[in-house]
């Protein structure tokens, strides 16, 4: 209900409290009540579930991201790279939290896109964090396996596969996961990749191996002439609406790393025909997956970086002036869930026929999560006033505080 910045303030303001005495109770919400997030979290993964999912498998995204603050008295802040302001040849290096989000990936009613949905979001201290509180220090992957194995026991019975970039490659974080569920990921074009061991008889003697003898590099298949190729049309391959055409090549190996057992594969390799992009590979734990399945589960994880910049410009991401440690762990998360909490009741009240908020000078052809938000405030702000004209064609007067609590939100927007 409340624009611009996201504070216990601003939500006093919109309900009319501006004037209450115990405005204190509603900061006590955040920093000292009794409540789980995590539990609030399951709830919330139930309903999208339910909703969105009701069968086959569920697609789930997990990413990091940085939510910049400054200040001694935020203990779990620490000093890591801008991946929005870095890039390949300028490393820009920002103060503030990681946090790990798990997102539902999964088409909506009133969209033709695939939304990210966040259900669990963790906070991952800094090292120099957990050094001065005297615990030990866990890694992203660390979080990232006991995120997914969380929700791999809320989600009994179902099919779940993991999506994830680069950092979440890791032999670790698939051999804690693939019992129960799949993961995708990139995979280094230099991996070690090794072919099945051979069958033993009678004859062989030792330990069984293993890894069979090592395969190829994937970054040779590229220059190899004798590198059978596939073409598949992609949709929604950095941003080509109508689909892309790529060729790809795939086959199944065993993937090793020292110290770690063997893993078994599904490694994709992929370059563009125009040439404008560099040849990438993936990998899935199921080796079953077709090809382009794998690149189309993969295809549906940038969703989530679209999900960090509309939670930063639509539900005050950042804008929170929480200091105290609970309240900074429940702060975020409650935001993101709220990004799903509104794309959810947005199913019920954005339909087919709904038009998109645009103008003359901006084309608009398909439904956003501003507009989703916005039919979802109408809904709050309109309450009880019918929005068509009644049978009985009775005058409805909005009421006066209510207008001035509109006009307010109006007036000191920013």
């Amino acid at each position: 209900m409340a624009p611009g910045k996201r504070t216990v303030s601003s939500c006093l303001r919109m309900t009319g409290r501006a004037e209450a005495a115990n405005f204190a109770s509603y900061h006590q919400i955040l920093n000292r009540a009794c409540w789980s997030p995590r539990a609030i979290a399951r709830r919330l993964l139930g309903l999208l579930v339910e909703r969105l999912v009701p069968d086959g498998p569920i697609v789930i995204g997990m990413d990091d991201t940085i939510e910049r603050r400054w200040g001694r008295r935020i203990s779990a802040r620490g000093i890591y790279r801008d991946p929005v302001r870095s890039s390949h040849g300028h490393f820009v290096k920002a103060s503030g939290l990681r946090w790990l989000s798990f997102m539902v990936l999964t088409p909506v009613p009133w969209t033709s896109l695939v939304k990210a949905l966040p259900v669990l979001t963790l906070l991952a201290p800094s090292e120099r964090s957990d050094h001065q509180r005297g615990r030990r220090h866990k890694l992203l992957t660390d979080w990232a396996r006991q995120g997914a194995l969380q929700l791999c026991r809320w989600l009994p019975g179902r099919r779940i596969i993991f999506v994830g970039d680069s950092s979440f490659a890791v032999h670790e974080l698939a051999h804690a996961i693939t019992a129960r569920a799949t993961l995708i990921s990139r995979l280094r074009l230099d991996a070690s990749l090794f072919a099945p061991p051979p069958k033993r008889t009678t004859r062989t003697v030792g330990r069984p191996a293993q890894k069979g003898p090592a395969l190829p590099k994937l970054k040779t298949l590229l220059s190899n002439p004798a590198t059978t190729w596939a073409r598949i049309i992609v949709s929604a391959w950095y941003g080509h609406v109508d689909g892309k055409t790529l060729e790809i090549t795939s086959d199944t190996a065993l993937w090793y790393r020292p110290g770690t057992p063997v893993m078994p594969i599904r490694w994709v390799l992929v370059r563009d025909p125009d040439g404008k992009r560099a040849p990438q590979a993936f990998f899935s734990t199921d080796i079953t997956l077709e090809p382009a399945d794998v690149i189309a589960l993969f295809v549906r994880r940038w969703q989530i970086e679209v999900t960090f910049a509309e939670t930063r410009a639509h539900l005050g991401v950042e804008t929170q002036r929480q200091w105290s440690d609970k309240a900074i762990a429940r702060t975020t998360p409650a935001l993101l869930g709220l990004y799903s909490f509104i794309s959810l009741w947005a199913c019920d009240l954005l339909t087919g026929t709904t038009t998109p908020y645009a103008a003359a000078w901006y084309r608009k052809t398909s439904l956003t999560f501003s507009d989703a938000i916005g039919a979802v405030r109408l809904a709050i702000w309109i309450g009880d006033i019918n929005q068509h004209s009644p049978p009985n064609r009775e005058r409805q007067n909005i009421p006066p505080e209510r207008i001035l609590r509109m006009a307010q939100a109006l007036c000191f927007a920013t």
